[in-house]
């Protein structure tokens, strides 16, 4: 039997009141056993988002996920479902870069942005070669994953246009001209900033 791979996180980069970055040893080594899990970790941090591990005292809308200052915190003991932190790397995926640095907690609020996280976190799962149960599962969205797995499963994907319209994806008749692959390809996984375009 194949052993799942792990994802060590022995250290993380805490922020002091001074301003400097300091590492600190977490109690303990905690380890992600989950292959899905350590996948997505890996895939997120080649995409240049940070990844932590340490203890999440806060209440987080998500179990086991907290966002500080653009930084993915994650409590290997609380997280209820890895494909939740998809959902909430697309939310920072999503944002402007100067947003992205600054997101903080519940990411949420902005109705756009959500919708575009959730077709930016199927579009990661594809890539990933997951299955779309792995974003949407049966405790998410408020009982309407089967609804949402239905709709992608059939080409009604969420959000296409507004993600086309900040750079990220194409729809078929914009990739056809362009020579791309449409949606749930991705031309980018992160959005550009505008103004360095």
């Amino acid at each position: 039997m194949t052993q799942p791979k792990t994802a060590r996180f022995d250290l993380e980069r805490l922020t002091t009141g001074g301003g400097s970055d300091t590492t600190v040893a977490v109690e303990g080594l905690r380890e992600i056993e989950s292959g899905v899990t350590a996948k997505i970790i890996s895939f997120l941090r080649e995409l240049g988002l940070e990844v932590q591990s340490r203890s999440i005292l806060e209440d987080t809308s998500l179990p086991g996920i907290w966002v500080q200052d653009g930084v993915l915190r994650i409590d290997p003991e609380k997280l209820s479902f890895p494909g939740d932190l998809l959902h909430e790397a697309g939310h920072l995926a999503v944002k402007l870069p100067a947003e992205r640095q600054r997101a903080t907690a519940d990411m949420g609020s902005d109705p756009a942005e959500e919708m575009m996280a959730i077709g930016w976190s199927y579009a990661a799962c594809l890539h990933l070669g997951l299955p779309p149960e792995t974003v949407f599962h049966a405790e998410g969205y408020r009982g309407g994953s089967d609804s949402m797995l239905s709709n992608f499963a059939q080409g009604r994907y969420l959000a296409v246009p507004m993600l086309q319209w900040v750079g990220m994806t194409l729809d078929e008749k914009r990739a056809k001209e362009a020579g791309h692959a449409p949606y749930p390809h991705m031309v980018r996984w992160l959005r550009p900033d505008p103004t360095t375009e």
